[in-house]
């Protein structure tokens, strides 16, 4: 080994022993906090089906299924009077990425703004602020999956909170400057503007109302000189030397409302979000992009509306807890029926709509077994091969989940 291999090896030794000492020393001060949770599943999908672990379907004729590690979650906290810094990784058969990467600072004096930067989830809606841990359904929605598929997003975030003596204490409002392609590589000098304003109310011991508007103002970067947009319910080119390098709008609005009775017996909740806007795409689908490098492909601009309403009831003062959950996503409300297929369009322009039921076991605050069945349905159309009947894609999830 060599002089240099032995410095390095030395240095690393060196680094780990300070950053062990930092971290006993902060445990000691109880400065450092300590979270997470781990999520084994089995799914069995449909011949149709995507599935959230293991690959795809082997044999496309048949069911298949799989099992997998679906969350791997560990996260830290260090807290201090002023602020915070949160790091949260997720592990998986899949590999190692970084969920939460970012700081909180706390304003000392009426402690009613907060300025957080880094990596973090949008502030939109109410859904993908909704702990994956707590979540009823297994997954987010088609429509959250598809607007935000990495749930986050890098950028600075401004959060409003007034004193609870002051009569606007019950709302709440997250403004945020965000890069707009995930938790990646910043691709272009464009910032996007994502905000959320929320409001509670507890209308007695037993009821609570609570629901918030979200707008988010974007833009993505256009990779060629073809832009489609829908004319008279067909895709129409624009091939314009001049697209190249400008960039088509991103506009989303939502409203969410939720309602619950935690402190009855027979405790309930309903939530529900309604979101609609303009979404720039490929071909083949419309899901916004999550790469760390420019899009070369043509862009279609796409108008859709989704939302979904999810029920979760308690089961007396059992440990079981029943979930009913319905959602939909029209990416395209401009080309329906058999339109879909001709013109450029394709099955990214299908509307999809899902029916979920299943039930939850919770004996303790560590422990949840989920079991959960989606009835999936899609929009028909004899022009678009594979999708002149319904698609053969329901899926089956049983989860065990510990947290810690």
């Amino acid at each position: 080994m060599n002089r240099h291999a032995i410095a390095g090896t030395a240095a690393r030794i060196l680094m780990y022993s300070l950053a062990l000492l930092a971290v006993r020393h902060a445990a000691a001060q109880e400065r450092l906090s300590l979270s997470g949770n781990i999520q084994t599943q089995f799914q069995h999908g449909e011949r149709d089906a995507t599935l959230k672990v293991g690959t795809a379907n082997e044999h496309p004729d048949q069911p298949f299924s799989r099992v997998g590690i679906r969350r791997g979650r560990v996260k830290m906290t260090y807290a201090e009077t002023f602020g915070s810094a949160v790091f949260q990784v997720d592990a998986t058969e899949k590999g190692i990425a970084v969920k939460d990467a970012y700081l909180n600072l706390k304003e000392p004096w009426t402690k009613t703004a907060a300025l957080r930067a880094g990596i973090f989830e949008p502030p939109f809606g109410n859904e993908i602020d909704y702990s994956s841990a707590l979540r009823e359904s297994p997954e987010s929605s088609l429509l959250y999956q598809m607007l935000f598929p990495e749930e986050r997003d890098m950028g600075v975030m401004l959060q409003l909170r007034p004193p609870d003596t002051s009569p606007l204490h019950m709302l709440m409002l997250d403004a945020a400057l965000l890069a707009g392609n995930g938790a990646n590589m910043e691709t272009d000098s464009r910032r996007d503007f994502a905000a959320h304003l929320h409001a509670q109310y507890d209308a007695g011991a037993a009821l609570r109302i609570a629901g918030g508007i979200s707008c988010y103002f974007g833009s993505v970067y256009q990779g060629t000189e073809t832009v489609l947009r829908v004319r008279d319910g067909a895709f129409a080119a624009d091939d314009d030397p001049h697209n190249r390098g400008r960039f088509a709008r991103r506009e989303y609005r939502g409203v969410d409302l939720q309602l619950s009775m935690p402190r009855s017996a027979w405790a309930r909740q309903l939530r529900a979000e309604l979101i609609s806007g303009v979404q720039p795409g490929s071909a083949t689908d419309m899901r916004s992009r999550t790469a760390s490098s420019l899009p070369a492909h043509d862009t279609y601009v796409r108008h859709f509306r989704g939302g979904y309403a999810i029920f979760v009831q308690d089961l007396a003062r059992s440990t079981l807890a029943a979930v009913v959950k319905y959602e939909w996503l029209d990416p395209n409300t401009r080309i329906a029926g058999n339109d879909i297929g001709l013109n450029r369009s394709a099955a990214a322009d299908i509307l999809r709509r899902t029916f979920g039921f299943g039930m939850l076991w919770q004996p303790d605050r560590h422990f949840r077994l989920q079991a959960y069945y989606e009835i999936n349905r899609n929009e028909t159309s004899s022009s678009l091969e594979g999708y002149a009947t319904d698609r053969s894609d329901n899926v089956f999830t049983l989860r065990l989940q510990y947290r810690f």
